[in-house]
């Protein structure tokens, strides 16, 4: 099994303004945690010279995350070095539309290992579709995050994904969960 890291839209601007005043430290300080663990896993994978692929969502004209934009940039703790791949998209669905699937393929990779940003957009469907695909994926039970959405916390989105998602299956793969300290390559 061929494993690669992917790390979704862990971009400047992905969580502004995604709570109300009061609640945004909360989320900024949850957000600046799980950069650290994909920052960590991202030196494992790195050490055991496991490719590490990027998706960074480009936003439209006066979307926050709006191509070449501040917001738009990835977070400078997990930047990709000198040859890693970043995948463009415009959709929550990091294979639609994009490169994703022939950049996997030509790493032949079988095994996803998945972290990032915006917990019950990006990070659920592109979970979803990479077991449609075929792949067999590892969802860093503690390196997605959100934020606020109506009533429900950033720390509710990630909860009830963490227990929809894990075990979800299609044929003969499926999503594990496992948080970011017990990964090893």
């Amino acid at each position: 099994m061929t494993t690669a890291l992917l790390i979704i839209d862990v971009q400047n601007a992905v969580l502004d303004g995604e709570g109300t005043p009061e609640r945004q430290p909360a989320i900024d300080a949850a957000y600046a945690e799980t950069v650290g663990r994909l920052q960590s896993i991202q030196a494992r994978a790195r050490a055991a010279h496991i490719p590490v692929i990027f998706v960074q969502h480009d936003g439209g004209q006066g979307d926050p995350l709006a191509r070449s934009s501040n917001g738009w940039g990835l977070r400078h703790e997990i930047a990709p070095i000198l040859g890693e791949t970043v995948i463009h998209k415009m959709s929550c669905d990091s294979f639609f539309q994009t490169n994703l699937e022939e950049a996997l393929a030509k790493l032949s990779v079988t095994h996803v290992v998945i972290g990032g940003c915006q917990t019950q957009f990006c990070i659920d469907t592109t979970a979803r579709r990479a077991v449609t695909l075929g792949y067999d994926v590892t969802l860093l039970s503690d390196g997605h995050t959100t934020g606020d959405m109506g009533e429900l916390t950033y720390s509710q989105i990630i909860a009830h994904h963490n227990r929809v998602l894990g075990g979800f299956n299609a044929g003969g793969h499926a999503i594990e969960l496992r948080p970011s300290g017990e990964i090893t390559f």
